[in-house]
């Protein structure tokens, strides 16, 4: 597994509003829609994956969100190296799919706190009524000009992911807004 490198190695606490970067932490895209894909991404994964739009899945140690019906991303603190290289072999190498580490092309920010979905429609076209009162609903959406995947965690707190040459202008833009509110 790669030696992931953070992008913004800070962390920001406001009143009602916190913001880091999760370190560090897997990603995997994967593509798919066959039978034989979904049977051993359950198997090797031990998640079933979202096959409903902007919903995801979890376990204990990894989450899947839904990007398209037949793409998903696959985030983890704590995935071990075994099951990294047996997802590879077993989707890619048998032809039931594809699975690329993506893990230093996206920048996970974690982001909490009561003011979280004010910073959000500062510069967000989404509209967050429904969102934030869904545990595990997701989006791709834009924030300043900038493309993003948001997962919701629940209870005012999401993961924000963004592509790595966006990260440190989200960043500043974000710690620009949280300063505002």
């Amino acid at each position: 597994m790669d030696n992931i490198n953070t992008a913004i190695k800070d962390k920001r606490e406001y009143s009602d509003l916190n913001l880091k970067e999760v370190e560090p932490i897997t990603k995997i895209n994967l593509r798919g829609n066959k039978r034989e894909f979904f049977t051993k991404v359950g198997q090797v994964l031990s998640v079933i994956l979202p096959t409903e739009s902007n919903t995801s899945t979890s376990n204990q140690e990894l989450s899947a969100l839904w990007l398209s019906p037949d793409e998903w991303m696959v985030y983890t603190n704590s995935m071990n190296k075994e099951i990294f290289d047996r997802i590879f072999k077993e989707i890619s190498s048998l032809s039931y799919g594809a699975a690329t580490n993506v893990s230093d092309q996206w920048v996970c920010i974690n982001i909490s706190g009561e003011k979280l979905y004010e910073l959000l429609s500062m510069s967000c076209p989404f509209d967050f009524s429904k969102f934030k009162d869904t545990k595990g609903s997701t989006t791709q959406t834009i924030i300043n000009h900038i493309d993003v995947i948001i997962h919701n965690l629940g209870d005012n707190n999401i993961n924000l992911f963004v592509r790595r040459s966006f990260s440190n202008h989200l960043w500043d833009w974000l710690n620009d807004g949280a300063n505002l509110l």
